[in-house]
């Protein structure tokens, strides 16, 4: 087996070529850009090359741009694209430049007051010190920048653009969030008294101060035109009210698609993502790996008292969704009564999560079987115990153990984690647009993948966290991230209880 196959390279300089070629030449062009796509390049090369894209927010301040920005690092970081946000905010109140008595601090709004020449020419230079110290770590192998900031006039993007344009294989995304909700206003506006600008402060004052913020902003605020699109050949997309409505324009690449792709998805319903492994199978008995075996007697159990337990959460949370509607409908015409949220049950294809799903009931849960979730496939492992593989294929094993992320399970079939996120990335997709709730039975290393998304683990952590049999993860997706609440089966009391 050749080095190049166990180990995944990435190799892509430009985006916007038609046909994948396999010989070398000093430019590389490939049409797609996935990790874990095997090249004949070295096998270290594994995530600094390809081109280069520069995602460029746009927007007044409380728009969602904080909201985005995580989002969209998150998913990018877990596809194993390394990315960065550089916050123009965060640089300016650690920048010596504000401290002149010319200039009022760094967060009144009277800085940010467009007749303000010195301070103008300040907040121009930080941001484009951001774009600099971008640009440099791009060069040192990041993949994929993002400048959050308001980038709120043409001039500015026109010089983010030049800037950029001056570099080889750098692309510029821009990505201008709108919203005109004023409840959604509200709610970002009260938000923000929690950032670093306000800290310490009078809450009414403070509230006072950024909606003066607000309003300099605005007298200056130039959405991105058709004047941009033909004298710049901007790629840019809008998106109004957190993607009710989405505008694109110009948009080339894959990574530039990826990302217009996944923030058409994202919403803010309140719902929960329940994930857990299956139970407890008869290779768990033995310690072997892969395979489709069925469950144990302790695994089964887990299944029954499973459905049991999701099925009280369910009747749980339509509790909470009438009182808040009851909290809501003080008015003399009462507001009919939401729905109840259909809930999603997940398996993979294979016996020991059909199983564990057997005893939800079809008529409450919509049930479904997905080989997307089924477990990394370990090619000539398959059905080995890991004290045979490293007796039978030490070198496979040894490899496996170096390097769990990008090591890929010898024989027709064998996946890596890298070839398992792909897989499993339409799922992360579904799951960011569904408003429904879910529980996902599936197994260990899918499992792994799911957690690593959600609570935004580093790459190096996913082959080995915890992700122990018969235990329950609870997700609820938030503006400000994924709130996550464990529960853990009690085989004796034949229950579960919260932990942690």
């Amino acid at each position: 087996m050749t080095s190049f196959s166990r180990y995944l390279s990435i190799d892509s300089d430009d985006e916007e070529t038609d046909d994948i070629e396999v010989f070398q030449r000093p430019y590389h062009r490939y049409s797609l850009d996935l990790p874990g796509i095997v090249t004949r390049e070295k096998p270290s090369q594994t995530g600094g090359v390809g081109p280069k894209l520069v995602v460029a927010m746009v927007g007044l301040p409380a728009r969602g741009k904080s909201y985005i920005v995580k989002k969209l690092k998150r998913y990018l970081t877990w596809l194993q694209y390394e990315t960065k946000v550089f916050n123009v905010g965060n640089l300016r109140r650690n920048t010596q430049l504000i401290k002149n008595e010319l200039t009022p601090n760094n967060h009144s709004h009277l800085f940010f007051d467009p007749d303000n020449e010195y301070a103008k020419k300040v907040r121009e230079q930080v941001a484009m010190d951001c774009l600099d110290e971008l640009i440099d770590w791009l060069k040192r192998g990041g993949r994929v920048g993002i400048h959050d900031a308001t980038n709120s006039t043409a001039a500015r993007r026109k010089k983010i653009l030049e800037r950029c344009q001056r570099e080889h294989s750098f692309k510029v995304l821009f990505i201008e969030s709108i919203c005109n909700d004023e409840e959604v206003l509200e709610s970002n506006m009260r938000l923000k008294l929690l950032g670093p600008d306000y800290k310490n402060m009078d809450p009414e004052e403070a509230l006072k101060d950024f909606r003066k913020r607000v309003t300099n902003y605005e007298k200056v605020y130039e959405t991105i035109n058709e004047e941009e699109e033909e004298k710049n050949n901007v790629q840019y997309c809008k998106l109004i009210n957190v993607g009710k409505k989405i505008i694109a324009h110009n948009i080339k690449g894959y990574l530039s698609s990826q990302c217009i792709f996944y923030l058409m998805n994202l919403n803010l319903v309140e719902r929960q993502i329940w994930l857990t492994r299956h139970g407890e199978s008869t290779d768990n008995v033995i310690g072997r790996i892969g395979g489709d075996a069925p469950l144990s007697k302790s695994g089964r159990k887990y299944g029954a008292c499973l459905s049991r337990f999701i099925y009280t959460q369910k009747k749980l949370f339509r509790q909470k969704q009438l009182e808040k509607y009851r909290g809501f409908s003080g008015s003399s015409t009462p507001l009919p009564e939401p729905p109840e949220r259909n809930f999603l049950v997940w398996t993979s294809i294979l016996k020991r999560t059909v199983e564990t799903a057997e005893n939800f009931d079809p008529k409450e849960f919509d049930i479904m079987h997905i080989r997307f979730l089924n477990e990394i496939y370990a090619g000539l492992c398959e059905e080995m115990t890991y004290q045979e593989i490293e007796k039978s294929y030490p070198e496979e094993y040894n490899a496996r153990k170096n390097n769990k992320l990008y090591y890929r399970y010898p024989g027709m079939g064998g996946e890596s984690y890298l070839d398992v996120i792909h897989r499993v990335n339409p799922l992360i997709i579904e799951l960011e647009r569904m408003t429904d709730n879910i529980m996902v039975i599936t197994h260990r290393v899918v499992l792994r993948i799911l957690l690593a998304y959600f609570l935004d683990v580093e790459k190096e952590k996913v082959p080995n966290m915890d992700v122990p049999l018969h235990t329950i993860y609870c997700l609820q997706p938030k503006p400000y991230g994924t709130e996550l609440t464990k529960w853990k089966y009690d085989d004796d009391q034949d229950c579960f209880s919260q932990i942690e």
